[in-house]
């Protein structure tokens, strides 16, 4: 069991005072098994009119924040501490048809499976099919655990991680045409030819813990320093397990989970709106600080 604080400040500027719109955030871990949220603060300034919680389709916890008058700076800055136990690759206990490649999901999980299975990408050449079809063996079984791992392991070899701060997420025969991209752009990637397998699978954002603290050029962990993305692959016998094709990752080893989502247009950490200028909005920086607490003293025990 490790102790992690996630450190994650937003801060927006703007040239003239402008009236802010409503923001929508998805900063608040999910609870599970293998993660317990200990501590949250949320500071916003300027203060908003209103902040309320709700769960969304996907029950991610979700604060909106409704503003009044106008500013020239919005600063977010959300704090939190969790309880995190990390496990290396899963031990992958599938259901015994699922073992080997191709397998049915169960009848009664496919109304709630079907469109994570859904292909969200045009592919009209069949390209990325093409693509992912190298990686299933011919005439003979392909190990399921085996092929989720390798398509991990070749999404993060064959493409040139890079940090992107421009909107939106690269399609997939994007990323595999130009072989670069962020993590959104590999997560996609990845959900996207595990379903072009018939895979459920579904996007992830939270956060990554370096150990050590390192920055990403002294590090073998690509994506620390800000929000980090991706996916989930549901297997019988497993559920949904992690695969983060970024860092050649599989279970939730260094992986904060915040949102899980079908696209990752419906994860963004923090969006919104304002009434002003184009030209008035001068950027945004983010930054983001993972640290491990200290391990607690052990209790001293004096003997009679």
């Amino acid at each position: 069991m490790t102790i992690l604080t996630v450190r994650h400040l937003t801060t927006y500027s703007y040239a003239a005072p402008v009236r802010l719109g409503e923001h929508r955030m998805m900063l608040r871990p999910r609870d599970s098994n293998d993660q317990r949220l200990l501590e949250a603060s949320l500071e916003i300034e300027p203060r908003p009119r209103r902040l309320r919680w709700i769960h969304d389709v996907f029950d991610n916890c979700v604060a909106i924040a409704d503003f009044s008058g106008e500013t020239r700076r919005l600063e977010v800055e959300n704090v939190i501490t969790l309880e995190h136990i990390a496990s290396d690759e899963p031990d992958f206990l599938l259901e015994e048809r699922a073992r080997t490649y191709p397998f049915s999901y169960d009848a009664e999980e496919m109304p709630d499976l079907a469109r994570a299975i859904e292909r969200h990408y045009p592919d009209p050449s069949g390209e990325l099919e093409r693509w992912v079809r190298r990686f299933v063996n011919q005439g003979r079984p392909t190990e399921t655990a085996g092929l989720l791992m390798t398509l991990t392991d070749a999404i993060k070899e064959g493409v040139a991680y890079e940090r992107r701060t421009a909107k939106g997420t690269q399609s997939p025969l994007q990323t595999l045409l130009t072989r670069r991209g962020s993590c959104r752009d590999y997560a996609t990637l990845m959900m996207e030819a595990a379903r072009t397998l018939g895979f459920a699978a579904r996007f992830v954002s939270g956060y990554l813990y370096v150990p050590g603290g390192g920055a990403d050029d002294d590090h073998p962990r690509r994506g620390g320093g800000s929000t980090h993305a991706w996916c989930q692959v549901y297997l019988p016998g497993s559920g949904w397990v992690e695969f983060d094709p970024t860092n050649g990752i599989v279970g939730n080893r260094d992986l904060i989970r915040v949102a899980v989502a079908r696209d990752a247009r419906q994860a963004i950490p923090l969006h919104g709106s304002y009434w002003g200028k184009a030209e008035d909005e001068e950027g945004m920086v983010v930054t983001v600080v993972v640290r491990r607490l200290p391990d607690p003293e052990p209790a001293n025990r004096e003997r009679p």
